[in-house]
């Protein structure tokens, strides 16, 4: 190729340059910008390969060139849009907006002015805090400040890989679930004006937050290996949460709750939502709301049969309440003005966290120190699979997918199948006297 610049179209308004250098050439790409004037805009794109069509290190052969200059322009046409229409929509944006959906749902929900557990986790880990109580101020993250339109794959996981060491990576994989809500809530949020953020924005947002990428499937597997207890450990739960519930001055909420979720294998924040309504007593079962998990919550109710046992327990939290009232209530208590003594003052629903403290209590008397109130989902889930009911049916009473299902209970389900082939064993072999008859000769 001659001396002088050479270009190659790539659309109506942008186009590959190509220029002869004294050891090699150099590519670079240039397009209209109706921003400013109509004029062009140009920038480089790399090194080129002259010597053949082999990718190679710092070098690029024209079909590379031509990938990377699409890639630019793309970037650059989005960025001059956004900033023409406006100020551009950034990480922090999305996710206050998206905070403060979730907190006028959970005010709608609690009655009361608090905050969502989403909106907790994401002003500590991405928007900052000021210091509260005994939590020391945090700064926010540097994503908080990337415009969604600039937005890219990397700047998700260098924010994932920046979270605290300390924290137990199941947990760093719910805050990464958090965030990628909020992010994803903020497409259709602006889908009257697109041209604010970038057209892969949702695939960008999708890669950056792959579950491979955090690999927590040996860690889960060893907590629930740990964490499955037998029918009679888990009546020694019950039996301790008896206790507990009796010295603390419970007067049975404590025992009530703790026996639902023994009875459900619902998760704590499903069975401090059910009402009394929910509990159907001619009909052994109850109705255990679903999950929040998951993009726009999770509406309705999954039916779970009980036994008369847990029917009995349940009773005193039924009788002559009406059918629309938190089913499990505590006492609150306050301090009597002037001295430092605590008095009951009224009662009031389970609040997110307050079964940690009676909790190890709970495991104190029954001697189990490591267990964690989720064994009891655990232990729900793997008596279902050992029942053989049908992994979808197991998915079902659990408020989850059977692809959870699969992921984190296959070595129970392998065993359950194993167990009803088995059942399915007969005889073949004819037996002669009690010994194995002799096989026919050929003739």
């Amino acid at each position: 190729m001659g001396p002088g610049v050479h270009w190659r179209r790539l659309d109506a308004e942008a186009h590959l340059g190509y220029r002869k250098g004294k050891q090699s050439g150099v590519w670079f790409v240039r397009w209209r910008n109706h921003h400013e004037g109509g004029n062009y805009k140009q920038l480089p794109v790399g090194v080129a390969n002259d010597i053949n069509d082999k990718p190679a290190a710092g070098i690029l052969t024209f079909a590379q060139a031509v990938r990377t200059a699409r890639e630019a322009v793309a970037r650059a046409r989005t960025e001059a849009a956004s900033q023409a229409a406006g100020p551009a929509p950034t990480v922090r944006s999305a996710v206050e907006s998206y905070v403060k959906e979730r907190d006028a749902r959970e005010r709608r929900r609690t009655g009361r002015d608090v905050r969502s557990d989403a909106g907790t986790k994401l002003r500590r880990y991405v928007l900052g805090q000021e210091k509260r109580g005994n939590q020391e101020a945090v700064g926010s993250a540097p994503l908080a400040s990337v415009p969604l339109h600039a937005l890219t794959e990397d700047d998700l996981i260098t924010w994932r890989e920046g979270l605290p060491e300390d924290l137990k990576v199941t947990t760093k994989q719910r805050f990464a679930n958090d965030l990628k809500a909020a992010l994803n809530a903020a497409w259709p949020r602006l889908s009257a004006d697109r041209k604010k953020l970038n057209p892969t924005f949702l695939a960008i947002v999708k890669a950056g937050f792959k579950a491979e990428r955090i690999d927590d499937d040996d860690d889960a597997s060893v907590a629930r290996d740990n964490q499955i207890l037998t029918d009679e450990e888990v009546g020694g739960i019950l039996q301790a949460a008896c206790e507990v519930d009796q010295e603390q001055g419970f007067d049975g909420d404590l025992y009530r709750i703790v026996v639902c979720l023994a009875a459900t294998g619902a998760r704590y924040a499903q069975v401090r939502r059910m009402r009394v309504g929910d509990v159907q007593v001619s009909a052994r079962r109850l109705m255990v709301p679903g999950s929040y998990k998951g993009r726009g919550g999770n509406g309705g109710s999954d039916p779970i049969p009980v036994g008369d046992d847990v029917i009995e327990v349940l009773l005193p939290a039924i009788a002559g309440r009406p059918s629309d009232a938190p089913l499990f209530e505590r006492w609150i208590h306050e301090q009597e003005p002037g001295g430092i003594a605590w008095k009951k003052s009224e009662r009031g629903p389970w609040k997110r966290g307050e079964l940690a403290r009676p909790w190890k209590a709970i495991r104190e008397h029954a001697g189990m120190p490591e267990v964690i109130p989720y064994a009891l989902r655990h232990s729900s889930i793997v008596r279902g699979l050992r029942k053989g009911l049908p992994i979808q049916q197991v998915a079902k009473l659990h408020n989850t997918s059977v692809k959870m299902i699969e992921r984190h209970y296959a070595k129970y389900i392998a065993t359950a199948l194993e167990d009803l082939a088995r059942a399915a064993v007969v005889s073949l072999v004819p037996r002669r006297n009690g010994n194995v008859g002799p096989m026919g000769k050929r003739a």
